[in-house]
């Protein structure tokens, strides 16, 4: 029996999780396995893997071999370097205490590797929002100027129907005097 470290897929459509699975290479890819040891979910960005770190690494002693993807995720994780290692260690070509300093070294770099993507990505986000913000801005000031604009335009023009208004209403007011109001020499010309 050919035992092979694979994912199973699962989740829905165009957003799909895996299970890091330890099964049989005659099983079908989403069926029958005989023990989970991890789960990755490639839709985040850096994609999350979480993984039992002694159980693969007991499966590759074993001799279980991962495909392709398990591989790269084992390698990401550190799986099989620790693996070569120990291996290393089995040799005799160094002990097992400069095998865990080597480990540990490595682990540190790739954990500041992972951190400063995050704060890349983090970074690239807050830029990317900024930038946003600062054309929304730009934006709302533009309408600002022609809504102010429109506004000084429609004062303007009720300003000058206001005096308009007020013209006509005093040229009324001077049209309309009464006869009563009239001199006697202004009614005469108008009796003739």
């Amino acid at each position: 029996m050919a035992v092979k470290i694979r994912l199973a897929r699962k989740g829905r459509k165009k957003l799909a999780y895996y299970h890091i699975v330890v099964a049989d290479s005659r099983s079908p890819r989403d069926g029958r396995y005989i023990e989970r040891i991890g789960t990755y979910n490639p839709v985040t960005d850096p994609a999350t893997i979480e993984l039992d770190f002694n159980k693969a690494l007991g499966w590759l002693q074993n001799g279980a071999q991962p495909t392709d993807t398990c591989r790269a995720i084992l390698s990401y994780r550190g799986v099989l370097l620790r693996k070569h290692l120990l291996e290393g260690v089995k040799k005799g070509a160094f002990d097992e205490a400069e095998a865990d300093r080597r480990f540990n070294e490595w682990m540190k770099q790739q954990e500041e590797k992972i951190d400063s993507k995050k704060s890349r990505l983090e970074k690239a986000a807050d830029d990317t929002r900024m930038k946003r913000v600062e054309a929304e801005r730009k934006v709302n000031e533009t309408r600002a100027e022609v809504i102010s604009r429109k506004n000084a335009e429609l004062a303007a023009k009720a300003a000058d129907a206001a005096s308009a208004e007020q013209e006509v209403k005093s040229g009324e007011q001077a049209d309309a005097v009464t006869p009563e109001e009239k001199s006697p020499e202004e009614t005469a010309p108008e009796q003739a």
